[in-house]
Parts: C-alpha cells; structure tokens; sequence
C-alpha cells in the first residue's frame, strides 16, 4: 500500500501567506479597533475629547470594569437623530447612481480600447491613468471653474447659442455627479479593460459564423463574460463614494447630504469623537456586510459550477 504525504510548506511559504494577513492586521483590523474603541466611549472635555475605555495602564482589574460598564448609547443616538440615516441614505443613492452613470461610460470606453490595434492599446492605457499624475484635490477644484455660473461650460455654451443664461450646476447633486464620475472612472474602465481584452475572440467568431447578428453577439456573449469585470470596477467605485467626503464639500451645495460630510462636521467642528466613530463604524458595516455576502454566493456558484 502506498501512502501519500501531505508537502511541507517552506518558512518561505509560510512568509508569503502570513504577509497579506500582516497586512490587513497592521493597517486595517487595528485602525478599526481604535475606532470601534472611541465609538464605546463617552464624551469629554478633554484631550483627546473623550473618556477612554479599555485602557491597559490600569491592569486587568479596569479592564474587566471597562468591559461591565460598556454602552451603546452613541449608536442608539445615530438611530434617534433622523439626520444619520438619512445621511446614509442619501451617501448609498449618490453612490448608486455615480456608480451607474460610471458604468455607462466606461464600459463603451473600455470595449473600445479592448477591440482597438495592439499597437494603440498602451497609448489609450496611458491616457486613461493620466489623471492620477495630478493631484486628486487640484482636480476637483478644476471643476469648480468648469461649473460656475461664470465658468469654461456655461461661457462655451452661451457663446454657441445653446442657453440665454447660464446654468446652475455648482453646489447641486449634479456637480456631485459629475464630480464621482469623472474621479473614479479610471478604477472602472482598468479591471473592465483587462477583463475585455482577455475575451477568447474564436467565441465571437463562431457566433458569426454561425449568422448571429453583432449586436445579439455581443449582448450573449461579450456582456456576461464581461461580468467579473463590472463587478470589480463597480465595487470599486461604489464602495469610495459612499464615504465620499471631498467632492460633496467642494461641488456639493448645502442640501448634498452625505455621511463622509457629516463624519467630518462631527469630527472636526463638534468634537464629538465618539459618535462621529460610531458613525464610521456602521459605514463599514455598511460597505462590509453585502460584500462579504456577495462574495460567499458567488463562491458556492463557482463550487456548484
């Protein structure tokens, strides 16, 4: 009888798998702790503004008394102040459709580059990335002299004769829009286009061959091998706009309400730490949750595949 060994790993092995759990340890379930941590906590006249709990100076025995005597009482208030929810709410329906209008441009942008020459494909590559070359905030700020009542778009179209008078676009959900879109369709357009451009081209001509229309060809066979890609350009641009805090500051008007607004106001203008990290906590469990719950059905898809 032959017996099968199980192989060794390597420390080596072991070092890689290890790195990307470092990693998220270091930079993300510590942060969150923190976070979490204050959001437990009372507020105070003090620095930092708040009464601290789980404090280790103390020893076990404060400790165990922080753990008795925890409250929810700053989640309880999100739930009371109907201007929590409604932030989140309205962050998730900015979001959506930021992420919808973003799809409907990169998509026709990323076909295109993926069905382009060979030799065209890195130059178009570049131009897609060419906004990262310049800083994030200085590009929103461009946008400000774009829309103004004074600004590039309304003088070129009052000088073409498509408007009598200028239109307001600054400080509406519009500009906040135009804003999202234009920021993070690169995160769209990039897995989009590599998930394209890897599309077995012999399954579209076998469809030709076999007289199937271009259009029905590409709504049969291109869209739904496309599908990874849209959803991880998707998720990559949703998943920043919900907590979007730079564009609704600068194009957004007084009525924009979003959550990463209203962190901010919390954090910086009331002082009050425990609730805006109360705030933040339950943005990522807002984020968190369905994605996680994404992911663990389109495993068993993939297992019953």
């Amino acid at each position: 009888m032959s017996t099968q060994h199980t192989p060794r790993r390597s420390l080596g092995s072991w070092l890689l798998i290890a790195a990307p759990f470092l990693w998220l340890l270091i930079f993300f379930l510590a942060p969150f702790f923190m976070v979490f941590k204050i959001s437990l906590s009372e507020i105070a006249i003090a620095i930092p503004p708040y009464l601290p709990t789980f404090d280790l100076d103390g020893g076990w025995a404060a400790l165990v008394d922080d753990l008795k005597s925890l409250s929810i009482e700053n989640y309880l208030w999100l739930t009371e102040d109907d201007l929590y929810w409604k932030s989140y709410l309205s962050s998730v329906q900015i979001a959506l459709i930021s992420t919808l209008l973003t799809l409907l441009i990169g998509y026709p942008l990323a076909y295109g580059m993926a069905r382009s020459p060979k030799a065209w494909r890195p130059t178009l590559l570049m131009l897609v990335i060419l906004p990262f070359w310049t800083s994030f905030l200085i590009r929103v700020y461009a946008w400000v002299g774009i829309l103004k009542n004074e600004g590039l778009l309304n003088q070129l179209l009052l000088w073409l004769g498509v408007i009598d008078e200028p239109l307001v676009i600054m400080n509406t959900n519009a500009a906040v829009f135009i804003g999202i879109v234009y920021s993070y369709l690169p995160f769209l357009v990039l897995p989009l286009y590599a998930t394209l451009e890897k599309l077995d081209e012999s399954l579209l001509e076998a469809a030709q061959d076999l007289g199937c229309p271009p259009w029905k060809t590409f709504w049969t066979i291109t869209v739904p091998l496309s599908i990874p890609g849209v959803v991880a350009g998707c998720f990559l641009v949703f998943i920043p706009a919900v907590g979007e805090f730079v564009i609704p500051d600068l194009l957004g008007g007084s009525n924009t309400l979003m959550i990463g607004k209203t962190l901010w106001v919390e954090f910086f203008s009331n002082r009050d730490w425990p609730v805006s990290s109360a705030v933040a906590v339950i943005l990522l469990l807002i984020l968190v949750i369905p994605i996680v719950l994404f992911q663990n059905h389109q495993q068993k898809l993939s297992e019953r595949a």
